[in-house]
């Protein structure tokens, strides 16, 4: 489910939905969809998430293609794509049939656009009913029995009859409406149609003001359809338009997310010529808006590129350049203005913050949106870079004043602090004095580092599920100790839900989620200014009010089955016909220091990427027009360290493989000390899907993939573990002392992807030698990537594998501390950080999946196989929890 807009100045109030994946509002989708080409038709939705859209349209609707069969079909391939997945999806028909089919594909909370009373009250019902059965979001269209709504009353009136049929005689969640109060073409020519946005701007007030929760939407090319061929025009008219339809309410709209104008920077007299259309100004507007684009009509942007704000002073040139997102002159500038100043933190606190502050109030009254600031986001990254030896070099003194003081610590458990460093270094840039004090910090130092430092905000982030535990326990000891500080909370488990149900209601004082860096300055800044602060804080109080009622809304509407039914419905094998493959090379594998330019070809760069926050698939990011300079200067500058840490051998990576004999046992997978299969080693723990699932599809354990010991068949199974981290604290450490955050960063990231790229070395080796059940096998590192091989390598803590402690039995069975050095701490986090651990299955029909929410009867019998007390379990399952523990 896509997250509600984070609470802070930094974040417009809107959702954009992303329109290329329409059969009939794309004519390139519509053609990769007729000819089959479903790869390339997922690129697009892919296109469409990195450009921005937090939500993507799907329309299927074309009189020559099998709607239900082609929206099943691309559902399916999107729901496997990571990348895409984690935004929500907004099932867009007009065909019944097809929105079920849509529906019966969906994992988690879609929208379906749309219903409407055009049939009656009848239909409309019937379709409200199975909808709130299948846990979806709506958009309901102005258009009634008579036809669609054109006036504002109409609109308005539709819109109010619909609501209190769902609201009051169906019990439909209210925030799960979302009304489309109709966007028509202005300025063709017709008198009738000069009301049009006017109209749509006026209905949008009287929903907000008199249906409550309710959200308001729209498909907003639909305004500029006169000037099709235009697309200047047309990018200046949705940005003008969306300012309005945000300042009269609107949520969230069905935009092209990568074409979106600044409205600020919008030529004046344009603007005003489209306004005056949009509310009906004058009665000429229509002729003066078609007469300005007469004159731009068929120019691109590339060949009106206007230089001559490089003749401008410094500081305006570097404040446009932030604005705009234009990073080609960053460096120079930046340089420029740092040889005019006493000290170079006067560039940060002089024109580089003036011109985040434009970016800041543009974004915040929405007038840029989301790609845009990413876009100068990066610009101020490359600049702060540019200036930070210089800064670190002349060791500010300690009387300056700055915009407060934070606190920050990874939780106690928790090792990892690539993201928390990059928040860090944001803050540091906007004038924050940042503490951080590292990994694994126990609550006690947190606190008391918090009193002695007189600091103004506590920030907490982790990265593994346990993490979410210990900070409710700060939170709590910060309520006990009568802390009167804001706490912040970030990290890759954290979530603004988890925030608002777990964290807050333990802490009176505001307690904020923080989804990545480009948010904590935002955020910081609201927390701290005595204007900004009370708004901010009630709005977030009344958000967070907002996101517990949905999510007990959630619990109930679980479709969670018995565990007893889950088990029928399990992943079935003929056995008889199956036989498993078994290990050329059974037993333990220690390999000890492997070259890293034989891990090199195995990296998948796309995480790095987004590590470093940029969006976008290797190595099409590199091209990107928003990303890709700053993406090709971080690769080149990537490519650059890897080759010192591969040429120097300043890393060092292990590994540790294990292939045993056995069967499962139910649930649990039996692990065998060797061929007679009477000397058990250990017993391995899966939990099972227990949501109800559409026809045909089963609830998968992982222990389906392996032979029943009953079966007389048998299995094995593997076990790793791998890291790339001896050396890395070192290097750190030494960057660290210089005050090189950008390379200390770098290190860590790389380190990273060294790690992943051996657990796919191993598993490749594993494959094709070891277990040796793929001997042929010659895939490309794209089609590894693409986890095109046969078998899976699920890890704990991962969804298929949810719980972490199964790593206890993982070293247990391997022992990576006696052998290569790999850790676990009290929390489950491995140490070195940069590592990898799982279990190998072979069987062909093997895959990933998410286990999901558990049922009470699935966590009691779990923890009486696992021999721990259910709120042990509990503990550790917290995530998946499908009930609320006493």
């Amino acid at each position: 489910e896509q997250p509600a807009p984070q609470a802070d100045i930094a974040v417009a109030n809107f959702v954009n939905v992303g329109e290329r994946t329409n059969v009939t509002g794309s004519a390139r989708f519509r053609r990769l969809i007729k000819e089959g080409d479903y790869e390339t038709a997922v690129e697009v939705a892919r296109q469409q998430v990195e450009n921005g859209a937090q939500m993507i349209d799907i329309n299927m609707d074309e009189g020559m293609l099998d709607a239900v069969e082609a929206m099943t079909t691309f559902l399916n391939l999107i729901a496997a794509e990571p990348d895409i997945s984690r935004v929500p999806v907004m099932i867009d028909s007009s065909k019944w049939e097809v929105i079920e089919a849509a529906l019966k594909c969906i994992q988690g909370k879609p929208v379906v656009n749309s219903i409407s009373l055009k049939e009656g009250e009848g239909p409309f019902r019937e379709h409200a009913r199975l909808l709130r059965r299948y846990g979806a979001a709506t958009v309901i269209m102005a258009f009634d029995e008579e036809g669609q709504a054109e006036s504002t009353e109409r609109r308005f009136a539709i819109c109010q009859r619909a609501y209190r049929i769902l609201t009051e005689e169906l019990d439909f969640p209210p925030q799960d409406i979302i009304f489309d109060p109709n966007i028509f073409a202005v300025a063709t020519g017709i008198p009738e149609h000069n009301e049009y946005a006017l109209s749509y701007f006026e209905a949008t007030r009287l929903i907000k003001e008199h249906l409550p929760h309710a959200l308001v939407s729209g498909g907003v090319s639909n305004v500029s359809f006169s000037f099709r061929g235009n697309d200047a025009m047309r990018e200046a008219i949705h940005a003008c338009f969306l300012y309005h339809g945000i300042q009269a309410g609107m949520d969230m709209g069905i935009v092209n997310a990568g074409q979106l104008a600044i409205y600020e920077e919008i030529e004046p007299e344009l603007r005003e010529r489209i306004e005056d259309v949009l509310f009906n100004r004058r009665e000429d507007a229509t002729e003066r808006l078609l007469e300005y684009a007469e004159r731009v009509k068929g120019e691109k942007r590339e060949q009106k590129e206007d230089l001559s704000w490089r003749e401008w002073p410094v500081e305006k040139r570097l404040e446009h350049a932030l604005v705009k997102g234009i990073a080609d002159y960053i460096e120079e500038d930046t340089e420029e203005a740092r040889l005019q100043v006493d000290h170079p933190l006067r560039v940060i606190e002089g024109p580089l913050m003036a011109g985040m502050n434009v970016v800041g109030d543009l974004f915040g009254a929405g007038k840029m949106f989301l790609p845009q600031v990413v876009k100068s986001a990066r610009v101020m990254k490359k600049a702060v870079a540019h200036l930070i030896p210089y800064i670190e070099a002349l060791k500010a003194g300690g009387d300056r004043k700055n915009s407060g003081k934070i606190v920050m610590a990874t939780v106690k458990g928790d090792v990892h602090d690539i993201g928390k460093n990059i928040v860090g270094v944001v803050l540091q840039c906007n004038n924050f004095e940042v503490i951080d004090l590292g990994v694994m910090t126990p609550c006690e130092k947190i606190l008391e580092t918090a009193r002695r430092e007189n600091a103004d905000i506590i920030g907490l982030s982790g990265l593994i599920t346990p993490s979410l535990d210990e900070m409710v326990h700060v939170a709590k000891e910060m309520q006990r100790q009568d802390f009167a500080i804001p706490l912040m909370i970030g990290g890759a488990t954290t979530s603004r839900a988890h925030t608002a149900v777990k964290i807050a209601p333990c802490y009176e004082q505001p307690v904020v989620y923080v989804k990545d860096a480009s948010r904590a300055v935002g955020v910081a800044t609201s927390l701290l200014s005595e204007e900004l602060r009370e708004p901010f804080v009630q709005k977030l109080r009344t958000e967070y009010d907002s996101v517990r009622e949905r999510h007990q809304g959630k619990r109930r509407d679980l479709r969670i089955i018995t565990l007893e039914a889950a088990r029928e419905n399990r992943f079935r094998t003929d056995w008889d016909d199956y036989r498993p493959p078994v290990p050329e090379s059974p037993g333990l594998h220690v390999y000890n220091d492997i070259p890293l330019e034989e891990i090199v070809p195995y990296i998948d760069w796309t995480p790095f990427f987004f590590a470093w926050e940029l969006a976008g698939r290797y190595p099409r990011i590199l091209e990107d027009e928003v990303v890709g300079e700053q993406a090709r200067q971080l690769f080149s500058e990537a490519q650059e360290m890897l080759s010192r840490l591969v040429g120097e051998r300043r890393l060092r990576a292990h590994a540790v493989v294990g292939l045993f004999p056995a069967n499962a046992l139910g649930d649990d997978i039996e692990v065998y000390a060797d061929e007679s299969r009477h000397g058990e080693l250990l017993t391995l723990h899966t939990l099972r899907q227990q949501t109800r699932r559409p026809p045909e599809q089963p609830n998968y354990a992982l222990a389906d993939f392996v032979a029943p010991r009953e079966s007389g068949v048998a299995d094995y199974l593997g076990a790793f573990a791998v890291h790339a981290g001896e050396g890395v604290e070192e290097l750190v450490k030494a960057y660290e002392a210089e005050h090189d955050d950008y390379h200390a960063i770098m290190v860590k990231a790389l380190a990273d992807r060294l790690a992943e790229a051996l657990a796919e070395l191993m598993h490749a080796r594993v494959r094709r030698e070891l277990w040796g059940y793929a001997a042929d096998e010659a895939l490309d590192n794209e089609s590894l990537i693409a986890e095109k091989y046969r078998g899976i390598r699920p890890a704990p803590g991962y969804p298929a594998c949810p719980d972490h402690t199964e790593k206890w039995l993982l070293w247990e069975l391997i022992r990576p501390d006696e052998h290569i050095g790999l850790k676990l701490t009290e929390s489950l986090a491995m140490f070195p950080t940069a590592a990898v651990s799982g279990f190998y299955y072979s069987h062909p029909g093997s895959r990933y999946f998410n286990v999901g929410p558990v049922g009470e009867d699935q966590v009691h019998d779990y923890a009486r196989r696992k021999g721990m007390s259910v709120a042990e379990i509990e503990r550790w399952l917290a995530p998946n929890l499908s009930y609320e523990p006493e």
